[in-house]
């Protein structure tokens, strides 16, 4: 039987983007931080149920799922994570936020989509609205996840809990795709490894305070905290084997408030990335055996706490569904298929797979406009283009935003089956 013409099908039913591209405006302009994705699933929520689908709202805090059911065949999950980060957008765009939120400390902070969180909604929302037109296309389950809390990696857990496959059917294959630094209009997959494992704590370290012109009388938490830092950097240096990866990065620093007053207390927050299990135990168990040891070293008055603030597993790719997506993007996308190497990033998709202990996949897509990429790629200066994270991160509406719809919408369409297959297994 021959093969499916997925370009003529997306062709055909792919959805007018200049209102999903208003839509995308609004998101940006009005982000919302983790955990706090009320409007954006609003938004998600009403889009499916206009649609058709059989929706669930509010799982794992504002997390959204739309069900539609197309007959016999697989059942397959689409993810797109809808939250924002606590910095300031300084990308110059008509649609830039301004916005102010309080993030879970109680604490007034800028907010803005640096990660491309909208473009995951709003390509969903397209890729949604393509299949449900082109359903005489296809036949089984498709499963549309708008996931919360993805910055701070709670959100795929936190819908897990709140029972998301006691609401919906359990998928045989879980699917997701990242806007990154890359030339707009390209895409990459790959098997194996993508993104690494991450783990953070709080650090408390309990000193006794003074008189800063009697550090004599005191036992400096700053000074401890500093020994901390500079040690644990030697953990990857000259713990951990120079074949594995491994990050060690001290994000935040804080104590005291006076330049006259010797704090009691030094608060300081870790992350890190790893891909081999056994490294990150490693790792982990170097950090706290430094900080138990760099106090005692100290005299300080009290053991540390460390406390584990959120930690997702390594992305490691199913073998046989990248090599499926790869061979059927390389036909649909020809020359913008790229290569990419795993990245030092991290996801906490993967655990919706693992809880439904099915295979999963992520590939990226790339926003940067395409001459600046061409310009920088000439001059040998890809690094100082904006990535993710960056206030200055700014992918390119158009064709970054087809681009993600097609990718999403051509990888359902691959694994699910046509209506004259419908009893095939889902590769």
């Amino acid at each position: 039987m021959p093969a499916p013409d997925f370009f003529t099908i997306i062709q055909k039913h792919r959805p007018a983007l200049e209102n999903y591209e208003r839509i995308y405006r609004d998101i940006h302009a009005s982000p919302e931080l983790s955990g706090e994705e009320r409007e954006t699933s609003k938004i998600a929520e009403k889009h499916l149920k206009d649609l058709g689908f059989e929706v669930h709202a509010n799982i794992g805090g504002y997390g959204v799922a739309g069900v539609l059911e197309n007959g016999p065949g697989a059942t397959i999950l689409l993810r797109a994570d809808m939250d924002a980060l606590p910095m300031k957008e300084k990308t110059g765009l008509p649609y830039a936020s301004t916005r102010v939120a309080k993030d879970n400390d109680g604490n007034l902070r800028p907010v803005a989509h640096a990660c491309g969180h909208d473009l995951h909604v709003v390509s969903l929302m397209a890729s949604a609205a393509l299949l449900y037109s082109a359903r005489e296309e296809w036949s089984g389950t498709l499963i549309c996840v708008f996931q919360p809390a993805e910055e701070t990696l709670s959100g795929a857990q936190a819908m897990i809990d709140d029972g998301l496959f006691d609401k919906i059917p359990k998928p045989d294959l879980v699917l997701a795709q990242h806007v990154m630094r890359m030339r707009a209009g390209q895409v990459s997959v790959r098997s194996g490894r993508l993104l690494t494992a991450a783990d953070s704590f709080e650090v408390r370290i309990i000193g006794h305070g003074g008189h800063a012109s009697a550090p004599n009388a005191c036992i400096d938490a700053v000074v401890i905290g500093a020994a901390v830092v500079s040690r644990l950097q030697t953990i990857v240096s000259r713990e951990v084997n120079p074949l594995d990866l491994a990050i060690v990065s001290c994000g935040s620093i804080n104590a005291g408030f006076n330049a006259n007053i010797i704090p009691d207390e030094c608060i300081i927050r870790i992350n890190v990335r790893t891909y081999n299990p056994k490294t990150r135990k490693q790792v982990i168990n170097s950090i706290k055996r430094i900080v138990k040891a760099e106090c005692l070293a100290s005299g300080a008055p009290e053991e540390p706490t460390i406390v584990p603030l959120s930690s997702t597993p390594a992305t490691i790719n199913d073998e046989e569904t990248a090599t499926a997506l790869e061979k059927v993007f390389g036909s649909y996308f020809r020359n913008n298929l790229t290569e990419m190497e795993p990245t030092t990033a991290s996801e906490d998709f993967s655990l919706l797979a693992a809880a439904a202990n099915v295979p999963y996949a992520m590939w990226t897509f790339g926003g940067i406009d395409e001459k600046k990429w061409d310009d920088a790629l000439q001059s040998d200066s890809i690094n100082e283009l904006s990535g993710n994270h960056s206030p200055y991160f700014a992918p390119v509406l158009q064709p970054t935003l087809r681009t993600g719809v097609d990718a999403m919408s051509l990888s359902a369409l691959h694994f699910l089956q046509r209506k004259s297959q419908a009893s095939n297994p889902v590769r």
